[in-house]
């Protein structure tokens, strides 16, 4: 079939752009943007330029709308502000689960997500047994959270020596970890709530509601009550990211228009648009069917859900712009006249470090073994147990929900310090542990490896999908 572009020029840009968007799409390359973002922050933290880039954080910024005027600095708008819209990412990525994905089946999710719970819990009791009865003990919550796209981005590079299925796997116990990482900054980081400025939240989650009750379809709106319910997030108290998961689970998953009417609808307007279109005349002079184009391309555009639209528009952002700046603001160690030794060997250190690097694993394996043997689940087709203890190694890869909970658990630098080396120490650790483990392990067992090749389906990973948000 002929290309319906009538210029050369206009097929190479198109897939140009094809080949742009895969790769802003691709969960390894925004991952990569990630770690040079942090390598970088630290490269820079113990040069000169370290004061000046200090000066520019503290920097004091101010947002006002109307009479509220919203006062914070560089840092925090980066922390408090930017990534909310990750966590806008975060919520959509969810209510995709939830509705099509893995967690609209709780029985087939919940192998997976009583294992995150069990990753969950055995870093913090870890955590706490080198901090207990310390003031450091505030920081139980750093080591729970796995950063699902550098884990995603390591187990790409082991290609087929790890199934779909055990991405799969992996995935949903991410995004349980995530909810629960959500629900501890909710519930154990906030500060002491204002009363006035919560109700004011309620009443922006409550107008939120009726919109997508009303059926309102444009974004627009949402964002407008969303960026309120930001600035009163952040007056009450409450973490003001979580205002981002919020507006994702407001936003519609379901189209405007009767997609099972849109195939005879086009074939209409097709016919119209035949029938107006005129050889003879340029295309500037053809009103009615440039009318009748445009009144198609706007129906195709409610074709999109807006929750699918919003993705679209703030993966990329997210992607490579949110998270690198996250990563750079808070990955500055400025260790220069400091005792490392003394740091790396601090409770807070060692807390953080074994709860990633020992507790993750044994918190996911364990629950899983638990749950498969007494047969309360099974384990999914193409997944054994070494891929188990994989996803457990795996699971130790802590980056973004960590370094921000770390920044709200200690209030002295050194504690902060120390919390972030071993978040960095402990994901290296885990993804080199991680890869060695399988290639070890698979080297042994390739007869089997080819079997689950011959064997998989077409359900894979949905790792690909595009616009699919880092946590």
């Amino acid at each position: 079939m002929a290309s319906i572009y009538s210029e050369p020029a206009v097929i190479r840009r198109i897939e140009r752009r094809g080949a742009l968007s895969r790769a802003t799409t691709s969960g390894v390359v925004a991952s990569a943007a990630m770690v040079a973002a942090a390598l970088l922050a630290l490269v820079i933290a113990n040069t000169p330029a370290y004061d000046a880039i200090e000066r520019l954080l503290k920097t004091s910024l101010e947002i006002g709308f109307g009479e509220t005027i919203v006062s914070l600095t560089t840092e925090s708008f980066v922390n408090d502000f930017l990534m909310a819209v990750f966590f806008l990412l975060v919520g959509i990525e969810l209510k995709y689960e939830m509705t099509v994905g893995q967690l609209r089946r709780p029985r087939q999710a919940l192998l997976p997500m009583l294992a995150a719970v069990g990753g969950v819990c055995a870093p913090a009791l870890i955590y706490l047994a080198v901090n207990g009865g310390r003031p450091t003990a505030s920081g139980w919550a750093v080591p729970i959270a796995t950063d699902i796209a550098f884990a995603l981005g390591v187990i790409s590079l082991l290609g087929d020596r790890i199934s779909p299925e055990t991405k799969v796997f992996f995935q949903t116990l991410a995004i349980a970890d995530d909810i629960l990482a959500i629900v501890v900054i909710a519930l154990f980081y906030g500060q002491v709530p204002d009363p006035l400025w919560c109700v004011a939240a309620a009443l922006s989650t409550v107008a939120l509601a009726l919109l997508n009750r009303a059926r309102i379809y444009s974004l627009r709106p949402y964002v407008i009550v969303g960026l309120v319910l930001w600035v009163c997030m952040y007056n009450s108290g409450i973490h003001a990211t979580l205002a981002g998961v919020i507006l994702a689970f407001a936003l519609p998953s379901r189209s405007d228009v009767r997609l099972s009417h849109l195939g005879g609808w086009l074939s209409e307007r097709a016919r119209d648009l035949e029938d107006t279109y005129d050889d003879a005349h340029h295309v500037l002079g053809q009103h009615d069917f440039t009318e009748g184009a445009l009144g198609v391309e706007r129906v195709m555009h409610h074709v999109t859900p807006p929750l699918q639209r919003m993705e679209h528009h703030v993966s990329t952002f997210v992607n490579f712009l949110v998270l690198p700046l996250f990563a750079f603001v808070n990955a500055e160690l400025h260790l220069v006249g400091a005792n490392l030794g003394s740091i790396l060997t601090s409770p807070v250190a060692r807390g953080v470090y074994l709860g990633a690097v020992m507790g993750k694993p044994l918190g996911i394996i364990l629950v899983t073994y638990v749950l498969v043997k007494i047969g309360f689940a099974r384990l999914p087709r193409n997944m054994d147990w070494v891929q188990v203890i994989a996803v457990g190694i795996m699971g130790g890869l802590g980056f973004t929900m960590s370094i921000l909970i770390s920044g709200l658990a200690f209030d002295g630098q050194e504690d902060v310090i120390a919390a972030k080396c071993a978040i960095l120490l402990g994901s290296v650790t885990s993804a080199i542990l991680g890869m060695v483990f399988v290639r070890l392990a698979t080297r042994r067992g390739a007869p089997r490896r080819r079997r689950i090749r011959r064997g998989r389906t077409a359900v894979g990973a949905r790792e690909s999908r595009p616009g699919q948000g880092v946590s």
